[in-house]
């Protein structure tokens, strides 16, 4: 898998930005996929999976009611609109695939995009 992440920049707080993530030869309903974020001097954490059937979704409890994680098989493509930003998620978020060895969590990922920075600041 080769995903490029898109969609990112700078927003003020109470915004909204919608990330994508694409790989023209993948199938997002086979994977387990991830939206996860690093900030400076950070670790980096989950954000949002979602899973390969059923797309079940999962989100941490700082994005809960906030962010939106979704699929488009046709366009190949996994989405993460992002409503009411707050300066703490100024963050690069990355996307990421698993193998769907069951329900999506945020652990045992294998494939990463380069990232995209989200900047929220007024």
């Amino acid at each position: 898998l080769q995903l490029v992440e898109s969609g990112g920049g700078l927003v003020q707080p109470g915004g909204s930005l919608r990330l994508s993530c694409v790989d023209s030869k993948f199938t997002p309903d086979y994977w387990n996929m991830a939206w996860f974020r690093q900030a400076p001097g950070k670790e980096r954490e989950g954000v949002a999976c979602i899973s390969s059937k059923g797309g079940v979704a999962r989100y941490a409890d700082s994005v809960k009611g906030r962010f939106t994680i979704s699929k488009d098989n046709g366009k190949k493509s996994v989405f993460l609109q992002m409503e009411s930003l707050k300066p703490e998620d100024t963050a690069n978020y990355y996307c990421a695939a698993a193998e769907p060895w069951g329900p999506c969590n945020f652990d045992g990922y294998d494939y990463w995009g380069q990232g995209t920075q989200v900047t929220v600041s007024s």
